[in-house]
């Protein structure tokens, strides 16, 4: 069997699978660039959260292009995408739906929420108190919401975009650790370089960009994207790059500047994200740079800064960038 298997066709059918995975990834990467100027970096990570069936926390000061990064992804995107505002008086059954009575008919009725979707922009998630923060708690990690006692599951594939603006505090509610350990990466966005602000500045006030999301690319079916995800678990993964990561995440424990470490969670999310880079890189397998690479993005919204990090004026990245630092890296 081994041998009908190992078969020169074989090889061939699935090289040619995973380079024609390779000309997909590098056109829709280039399509979200030409509308998200200046963020090649943001785009990359959003995507590997896309590859890895993970969900994504983007945070940035107004301006950046949060939600523009979402709608160019749904542009390019052929299945569902919907939009919540976050807001206080926003209610979980405004998230995730609710059953009606009807009295003519003597039977309940579920109306589905916005949940059910393929891609959801949570818009300024922390906005919205913690009851409706909540609301996603299940879908996000079991990928259905149950309402009046039924178990709905959402659409495949599903994946929350959720944005928060760091530096404005009022009226906000922090997101509790059990829903930021359900996001895969949390994403920094931060301000372009000139260049890139130029091309911006003239791309925005001539109307292009908007004009770009008014016609849908939809260069990704549900299907491709699905035999997309399925390729990820593929990509190999040596034990030696699998103890890195894994000692990665444990050295957070280990640590005296975090009074929070990271879970397990973040060693499989680690590995997910790794693989899923190493396949927009074109590669079959996963190089030890791959995990250095996504360590900080996987964990910086998992692991909190003891008081005396946080009176220096440390970060998480830096933290976690001291500790990564500490453990060494195999060589293969």
């Amino acid at each position: 069997m081994s041998e009908i298997l190992n078969t020169p066709t074989d090889q061939s059918a699935e090289t040619e699978q995973w380079q024609a995975a390779g000309a997909q990834l590098t056109l829709l990467r280039n399509t979200i660039n030409r509308l998200l100027i200046g963020q090649e970096e943001v785009v990359e990570q959003v995507l590997i959260a896309l590859l890895a069936s993970g969900h994504v926390l983007l945070e940035g000061v107004p301006g950046l292009g949060k939600t523009l990064l979402v709608r160019a992804l749904a542009n390019c995107f052929g299945g569902h995408f919907r939009r919540i505002q976050f807001t206080p008086d926003l209610m979980p059954a405004d998230v995730t739906g609710h059953a009606i009575y009807h009295m003519g008919e003597s039977r309940f009725e579920v109306r589905r929420g916005p949940v059910f979707t393929n891609l959801l922009l949570a818009d300024e998630i922390n906005r919205a108190p913690a009851k409706t923060q909540a609301a996603l708690l299940e879908v996000m990690q079991e990928k259905q919401v149950t309402i009046d006692g039924e178990a709905l599951p959402t659409p495949s594939p599903f994946m929350v975009l959720a944005t928060q603006n760091p530096i404005e505090q009022e009226g906000t509610y922090p997101l509790p650790e059990a829903e930021l350990d359900r996001f895969l990466l949390k994403v920094l966005i931060d301000f372009p370089s000139l260049e890139a602000e130029l091309k911006l500045a003239a791309a925005a006030s001539s109307g292009r960009i908007e004009q770009q999301l008014q016609q849908p690319v939809g260069l990704l079916t549900v299907e491709q994207l699905q035999q997309l995800q399925a390729l990820v678990p593929k990509v190999a993964v040596d034990q030696q790059v699998l103890h890195y990561a894994v000692r990665l995440v444990r050295a957070t424990r280990e640590s005296a500047q975090l009074r929070r470490s990271a879970g397990p969670r973040a060693s499989i999310g680690l590995l997910q994200a790794a693989r899923a880079q190493a396949l927009l890189q074109g590669r079959e397998f996963v190089l030890p740079d791959d995990v250095k690479a996504m360590a900080i993005p996987v964990m910086r919204h998992r692991v909190g800064l003891s008081p005396d990090m946080e009176i220096d004026g440390e970060t998480a990245d830096s933290v976690l960038a001291q500790i990564i630092g500490t453990v060494e890296a195999p060589r293969l």
